[in-house]
């Protein structure tokens, strides 16, 4: 069972609109035990689309189409549909009776170009969309699925859910895939790899393993395919279960756990207090914190000690530190973690100082070159690391690195 994506706009071609779309369909297609073929963005031309359609036919079982739903000109999705099936597009009611409600219900006029959204392939089945006018359309020829949905991402997501799922399960027999994946920070895709090769080895040929890196974290995914679904995630469990063996002081979560919510969840747990006091991350540690619902129970607040004289100030970094040893130290993020954990009267606090650059750097301390400290009531770990010469992946890196810390300490 394969199936192909097909996502259209003039707007994706330029990048000023990022395809999210196609990657959040890959997953759920995967889920479903659908292979995806390929992936393809068209601009918003007849011609093209008509292009793409053949070709998309020749190759795979699901054809699905995002974007060019919409009541504008260039929204010409519909009319190639028509052209394509050798149709024509004849009102459905129903939806015409939706359309109209919507705008009543704003208060807003009732414009005739907003009456054509009601306007459907006279051979094709209406997916309802709830979230919006536009429509979704279904096309069952030849024992292909052709499946054209609103390029707007939640409604998109609403009808593929709501509508397409339950028909794609009622027209194939759809094989078994199980997904687990396992998230780590603090260790490279290398290291990782060499630690579990043994394991990853062994593996059975139906369960495949595959490394997912991004800035400061790898994902392990395993992927299991069979007909018995109690058996995969009995076996996906057990090598897991391994995994957790040999390298569980980097894992931190699972699936699509977010380190900052681990960690807000460790302390409210153990209902413990956090501040922040950070340099070169600029208020990014803070911002990861509150980004998460609830964190006004645990997270108390930060000092952004940009300017040295801040540090000294706010945070009692001493001139005698500053001199000696230098802002991005050992001892300066110390005293900075130290005085925050004191001023703010929390349990756990963090502090970081380094050189994000691209500039600033020297001989013994090159841009990249980062202290964290992580502190409680009773120690103060303090680590050095170089985070490389890209000023956002440093910031990120050390965001990431710092709360890692902090979670190994709560534990």
């Amino acid at each position: 069972m394969k199936a192909e994506i097909i996502t259209i706009g003039d707007e994706l071609l330029i990048g000023q609109v990022i395809d999210t779309n196609s990657a959040w369909l890959g997953q759920q297609l995967s889920l479903l035990g659908i292979s995806l073929y390929q992936r393809t963005a068209c601009g918003d031309s007849k011609e093209q689309i008509l292009a793409c359609l053949h070709d998309a036919e020749l190759r795979s079982d699901i054809i699905i189409l995002t974007g060019g739903l919409g009541p504008t000109k260039d929204d010409i999705t519909k009319k190639t549909l028509c052209e394509y099936f050798n149709t024509n597009l004849v009102t459905d009611e129903k939806v015409l009776a939706w359309v109209t409600h919507i705008f009543q219900m704003r208060k807003m006029p009732m414009l005739d170009i907003n009456l054509q959204q009601a306007l459907i392939p006279s051979n094709s089945k209406t997916l309802w969309n709830r979230s919006g006018t536009a429509p979704g359309i279904w096309f069952d020829v030849n024992n292909k699925i052709f499946i054209s949905l609103p390029g707007v991402p939640f409604e998109m997501k609403v009808i593929f859910d709501e509508e397409v799922i339950p028909l794609l399960k009622q027209k194939f027999e759809l094989p078994t895939i199980y997904h687990r994946t396992l998230q780590t920070c603090s260790i490279g895709e290398s290291f990782l790899a060499e630690k579990i090769k043994d394991i990853e080895n062994n593996l059975p040929s139906y369960i495949k393993l595959a490394y997912l890196p991004s800035v400061g974290t790898v994902r392990l995914r395993l992927s299991a395919h069979g007909d018995n679904k109690e058996k995969l995630i009995h076996e996906v469990s057990q090598i897991c279960n391994q995994f957790y063996e040999r390298i569980g002081e980097y894992i931190y979560g699972e699936d699509n756990d977010n380190l900052s919510e681990v960690v807000g969840k460790l302390l409210k747990e153990k209902n413990k207090t956090l501040a922040t006091a950070e340099s070169c991350t600029g208020g990014f540690i803070a911002h990861q914190i509150t980004s998460i619902a609830g964190s006004s129970s645990y997270y108390k607040g930060s000092i952004i000690s940009y300017d040295n004289k801040i540090k000294t100030l706010e945070l009692n970094v001493s001139d005698v530190i500053l001199k000696n040893d230098g802002a991005v130290s050992e001892a300066c993020v110390k005293q900075m973690a130290q005085t925050i954990l004191n001023k703010f009267d929390v349990d756990y606090a963090i502090a970081t100082s380094g050189i994000a650059g691209p500039d600033g750097g020297s001989e013994e301390k090159p841009v990249g070159t980062v202290w964290i400290a992580i502190a409680n009531k009773n120690e103060i770990i303090a680590k050095k690391y170089n985070m490389g010469d890209n000023r956002e992946r440093t910031i990120l890196r050390t965001s990431l690195m710092a709360l890692d810390m902090l979670r190994k300490m709560i534990l």
